[in-house]
């Protein structure tokens, strides 16, 4: 797993080929494996390959063109129903004070990391963005206001190469027993 973990890049440019349904399953399949706060399972993914819908999920995440590339979108959205009361109102943002917010973004954010593993054990390519705010994300696939998007990961077969990006050394980030 260490070398997949290595490898991995966020890819920006992907070729004209289609993702396999079996591939694209064992992807789904590993973010339902993930593990979560409570076994809450706060996830909730939606698969988009529609053009129009690309590029209006690409236009509300900044207008990131390079988007359109990619063949697949998986939408991630956490459910803080799981939660929190089925009957209370709530309008998830940015700036939500409900503590139980982190814990679904956290739970979630696992299950995206998972995807994006198996995704480069299968010969994939990913990039997660999240360059949106919700109130213009939710509109284009109708997602409640009590749901929280935590990104859109782009899937396909990539089409570039990156070089790693410098990594900390290992002593500049980990600690034994204490901080100090």
């Amino acid at each position: 797993m260490l070398k997949q973990i290595e490898n991995r890049r966020s890819i920006r440019k992907y070729l004209e080929k289609q993702v396999e349904e079996e591939k694209l399953f064992h992807i789904l399949e590993s973010a339902r494996l993930a593990p979560s706060g409570s076994n809450t399972q706060p996830w909730h993914f939606i698969i988009v390959k529609s053009e129009e819908t690309r590029r209006k999920l690409s236009l509300a995440d900044h207008d990131q063109k390079w988007m359109m590339t990619a063949p697949v979108f998986i939408v991630c959205v956490a459910d803080i129903r799981c939660r929190v009361d089925k009957d209370a109102d709530i309008c998830l943002d940015e700036n939500s004070p409900e503590p139980e917010l982190k814990q679904i973004i956290r739970d979630t954010a696992i299950a995206i990391e998972h995807m994006l593993l198996e995704a480069e054990y299968l010969g994939l390519s990913t990039c997660w963005t999240a360059w949106y705010d919700q109130k213009d994300i939710r509109p284009v696939l109708n997602i409640p206001e009590d749901k929280y998007v935590c990104g859109i990961v782009t899937l396909g077969y990539g089409n570039e190469a990156p070089k790693q990006r410098p990594r900390k050394n290992p002593e500049e980030i980990v600690r034994y027993e204490k901080w100090q």
